[in-house]
């Protein structure tokens, strides 16, 4: 999309130690802080982003969203579970290891989104809250362009029966089996159709699936691993 651009990490290329190794962005997993911060300036560099110019969030599994102006530092980063900005050049980040990292851009109206949603934060209603931001500055869902990256896919995420009834009564088209034939959450599917009822048609979605894929973190899997990130930014 012109204007906007997109990007999802891998875990490969950093310099993080083992069980954090590689390109650990996350600086609350109990990883060494200097390792995450020269990941996290090694990965803006591959973007040609100014690590400076990067904007993190306290992820509680929420449906909180912020108003960016610039980055926060320290005790100043909010609790929050999806971040927008009018602001050229400055770019949002998510972390994730199984949620979805959501990306989105009307850059018409010149406005982005990073939003994180895991299962909790699906049913809270994060997924509408940060489109309903987005318009309230000036974008339009028929313009937003959104992409989902890489995430536990529903073959894979099991959850109790109950859990499951509870996650489709609220989003329908969650509810699901894994491939071995128990009750499983698709929080994927439940982001997509959470935009598509808002309006949202510019929709793309990754195919890596972060259990199954070693090339990802998956707190699922490893519990003690690393974060992912997703970028999202408009040209200056």
């Amino acid at each position: 999309m012109s204007g906007a651009h997109f990007a999802f990490t891998d875990r490969w290329g950093g310099v993080s130690a083992a069980p954090y190794d590689q390109l650990n962005l996350g600086g609350a997993v109990g990883d060494d802080s200097a390792a995450v911060l020269a990941n996290r300036a090694r990965a803006a560099e591959t973007l040609a982003l100014d690590p400076a110019r990067v904007v993190w969030m306290n992820q509680v599994h929420g449906r909180e969203v912020a108003v960016a102006e610039g980055p926060w530092t320290g005790e100043d980063i909010p609790a929050v579970d999806a971040v927008v900005t009018t602001r050229r050049g400055l770019a949002l980040a998510v972390l994730t290891a199984d949620c979805v990292p959501l990306l989105l851009a009307d850059p018409v109206a010149g406005v982005v989104a990073a939003a994180h949603a895991g299962r909790p934060g699906l049913v809270a209603g994060i997924v509408p809250a940060a489109v309903e931001a987005m318009t309230a500055l000036g974008a339009e869902p028929g313009r937003i362009a959104a992409r989902s990256g890489p995430a536990v896919c529903g073959r894979c995420y099991e959850v109790p029966a109950a859990m499951r009834d509870e996650v489709a009564a609220a989003v329908p088209g969650t509810g699901c089996e894994t491939g071995w034939g128990t009750p499983s959450v698709d929080v994927v599917a439940g982001v997509h159709a959470q935009l598509e009822a808002l309006g949202v048609s510019d929709r793309q979605r990754s195919a890596v699936c972060t259990l199954e894929s070693h090339d990802h973190y998956s707190y699922r899997r490893d519990r003690t691993t690393g974060r992912l990130a997703g970028y999202v930014w408009l040209d200056r």
